[in-house]
């Protein structure tokens, strides 16, 4: 019989000691540690979906004391800044006049402006020539795809946020099965979830190929004698 799974709210963790440095988010790390070396105050951090753009946004918002604002929920003239600004899902602004004000509002109080998007500013879609004009100007940070190390201590922390407990041994083997995007591994951890709570029971490989049979490239769990080397010619048999 399946567990009826109840409503539970995972938490994530933002925490500026859960950020890995890595090849893929170094440039993007270098920039955050010196705001005040920004030329135009501005930047944006862009990349694939599940990379960290947002765990940095948020990092850095929090040391620094800034406001952190979503993209499609930005609206209306904002108010003039007080301190440095962080908005998220930069490139799916709701209102793209009033992100154009922001800019310049951060600009004119001389605050530092953090964005975080998909997509370099130069290719966001506006059709305010001013908006894209100083979406030209603002210095971006390219996350890329992670490392293997930081696959495996995403994976870890995506877990860790929806406290499932897995050993050492179901994680080694599940990580190679998986897409080398972050996405995929934040999808897994949150099917896994989903699956151990309604199956009621702790989560196993047997429950992995269940439910994350659309991510995972299957391989072989047994160990293969090696064939035979063909005799070469003019061997004795």
């Amino acid at each position: 019989m399946k567990q009826l799974p109840l409503p539970f709210i995972s938490h994530q963790s933002y925490a500026l000691a859960d950020l890995v440095p890595d090849a893929s988010n170094a440039a993007a790390l270098a920039w955050l540690a010196e705001p005040a070396r920004w030329p135009l105050g501005r930047l944006v951090l862009f990349g694939p979906e599940g990379v960290g753009k947002t765990h940095m946004l948020h990092a850095t918002a929090a040391l620094h004391g800034w406001p952190v604002l979503a993209g499609h929920r930005l609206r209306g003239l904002p108010p003039p800044p007080t301190s440095g600004l962080a908005v998220d899902d930069a490139d799916q602004v709701a209102d793209e006049v009033a992100l154009f004000h922001l800019i310049n509002l951060c600009a004119e109080a001389r605050q530092p402006l953090l964005l975080a998007a998909r997509r370099p500013p130069s290719r966001w879609p506006t059709a305010l020539a001013d908006l894209a004009s100083r979406l030209r100007a603002t210095t971006a940070a390219e996350v890329g795809p992670p490392s293997e190390a930081l696959l495996a201590q995403l994976l870890e922390k995506h877990f860790a946020d929806r406290q499932l407990r897995t050993d050492p041994g179901f994680r080694a083997w599940l990580l190679p099965r998986l897409p080398r995007e972050a996405a995929a591994v934040a999808e897994a951890a949150a099917r896994l979830d989903r699956a151990a709570l309604a199956a009621g029971g702790r989560i196993t490989r047997a429950l992995a190929r269940h439910c994350l049979a659309p991510l995972l490239a299957e391989q072989d769990d047994s160990v293969t004698a090696p064939k035979p080397s063909s005799p070469e010619p003019g061997a004795l048999l």
